[in-house]
Parts: C-alpha cells; structure tokens; sequence
C-alpha cells in the first residue's frame, strides 16, 4: 500500500506506518506483540480483582500495586491495539486528536509508573526503617493524598504536551515511521520551529523520572542500612526478601526505559526499526512482566489469587448444586 504527503496545514489524519523495513514480517511480529498484550492485560486484571476482594490485601502496599497494574494496562492498551490493528488490517490512519490523546496517555502512564514505584519505595521504606510507626504515618488519608499527587503530577507535567502539538503547522507530511503516536516523533514532521517541544518533552520528564530514581535509591541505601542493623540473619532475610519483587520491578521499568531512551538519543547508527521495535517491547513487556514478578515471589499474592480461585469454585459447585 501506498502512501503520499500531503500539504496541509493541520492534517485531519496521521499514516502510523508501523515497523518501516520490517513489513514483511508483520504478520509474524504481531503474534507475540498479541501474546505479550494478552498476558499483560489478564494478569494486570487479575492481580487488581485479587487485591480488591482479598480483605488480607487491603493494605497501603498492595494499593500501589494495583495502582501500578491499572497504569500497566492502560500503557499496553493505549499502543498496543493500534499496533495490531496496523499489522493486521493495514488500518494505518489516526486521525490528529486521537493521535494527540495517544501521545498524552503514554507519557502520563510513563511519569505516573515512575511516580507508583517511588511511593512503592517509600512503603517500603517505612515499614522496614519505621515498622512501629507503619500504620500511623501510612493511614488511608496519607495513601490518598499520595495516589492524589501522583495522578495531579502527572497530568501537569504532560498536559503542556497537548498544546505543544496543537500550536505546530503540519505542512510537509502527515505520515509517522512509528507504530504509534509519541511527542517528538508527532512534533518532527511540522514545518516550524519544535526547540520547544525538543526540550520540554525530554528535559522535563526526564528530570522528574531522574529525580524519582535517585529518591528511591536513598530509600534503597537507607533500608539496606536498617536491615544490616537487624539482629539475626533471618530477620535480615525476611526484610530483604519483601523488597525483592519492588526492585524486580524497578529494573523490569528503569532499565528498558533508559535503554530505549539512550539508544534514540545517541544511537544513531542503530537502524530506525530497532528503535520503532523496542519501543513497541517497553510497552508491553514491563506490563506483562509486573503480575508475574509479583505473583511468583510475593507469598500474600499467590495466597490471594489462591484463595480467590477457591471462592470461585466454591460458587460454581453451590450454584451448580442449587
């Protein structure tokens, strides 16, 4: 299929090419794109039931990480459909306000995940350094004031975006080498003057997702300091280990999310579908990876989830039964 620019002023639709130099294989990148949404998008879901009807959950930590799970399918939701409806369908337009609300929900979920974890750490931190003064200081108000600020952060930092775009004359072309919309890739195809876009949507977000990193380091160093404190090795080891999911997914976010970011910003020498491929892998395979970190190396979970099955089979069997 072709696809010629056009020379308009404000383009009614965007062309999402997809993976430029990789058409051919589509089809074929699309099967575990789908698998990877799929898993993310169930096991995200489960883990957010789980924790809501499970009253043994109902506790500051596992808020955030419902929090985390509805930011995780709401990231993979935001691109992922799109994606396969272009390898699929060849449905490559998007008109320019669906476009836009797709760049502001990726980056709104990317700062708000950030923000998730730097509270997760701060839990965390306060039920290993602080254990006495674990429910006085996160009390159900403290949660909410916290789940607020995130949400407010977010939306602040990147609702400029929204703007940014809007004020750009789009008159060179209207089709995007990408299998979904983002700021600077938008912003790059106007005809006019995007130092402002440039250095807001990367220094800005970036400064605040740096800022959550070195937060949630200290909190990391004071912790470890408490625990080498700790009397006995098992106390140690039992400290340490309700930490361990929290840092499988801080890597799982971090180090993919640097990675694509510093291979856009330096690698050039990287051929351009590398760079459209791990973006389509950082929102998918963090979500995905989240629930099962979770529920393989956090007891209270796999208790949960177990218990949560055994209440459905219980109903099945009276109803079926009655």
């Amino acid at each position: 299929m072709t696809y010629t620019n056009l020379t308009i002023f404000h383009p009614a639709v965007f062309v999402l090419l997809g993976i430029p130099g990789l058409e051919a294989y589509h089809i074929w990148l699309s099967i575990p794109l789908c698998f990877m949404y799929i898993t993310a998008v169930l096991g995200n879901s489960l883990l957010v039931v789980v924790i809501v009807t499970q009253h043994s959950l109902h506790g500051p930590m596992y808020f955030f990480l419902s929090m985390l799970a509805i930011t995780d399918i709401l990231l993979s939701t935001t691109t992922v459909p799109k994606a396969l409806a272009i390898f699929w369908l060849h449905a490559h337009a998007i008109t320019f306000d669906a476009c836009v609300t797709q760049v502001f929900f990726v980056h709104v979920m990317f700062v708000g995940e950030s923000a998730i974890l730097l509270a997760m750490a701060f839990d965390r931190f306060v039920a290993i350094c602080a254990p006495l003064r674990y429910t006085t200081v996160l009390t159900w108000s403290v949660v909410g004031r916290i789940a607020l600020a995130i949400v407010t952060r977010s939306f602040c930092i990147i609702f400029p975006v929204i703007f940014l775009l809007k004020r750009l004359p789009f008159c060179w072309t209207n089709i995007i080498p990408h299998s979904y919309c983002e700021h600077i890739g938008v912003a790059r195809l106007a005809c006019a003057d995007i130092t402002v876009n440039i250095w807001y949507g990367f220094s800005v977000p970036i400064v605040m997702v740096i800022l959550d990193v070195i937060l949630i380091a200290v909190s990391y160093l004071l912790i470890l300091q408490a625990v080498f404190r700790l009397p006995s090795q098992d106390a140690r080891h039992k400290a340490l280990s309700t930490c361990g999911s929290h840092l499988c997914v801080i890597l799982v976010f971090y180090v993919p999310s640097f990675f694509t970011l510093l291979t856009h910003r330096f690698g050039h020498n990287i051929p351009q579908h590398v760079h459209i491929l791990l973006a389509n892998l950082y929102v998918v395979v963090p979500p995905m990876l989240n629930p099962i970190v979770y529920g393989v190396k956090t007891k209270q979970i796999r208790e949960g989830i177990a218990h949560w099955f055994f209440e459905i089979k219980v109903r099945c069997c009276a109803s079926s039964l009655g």
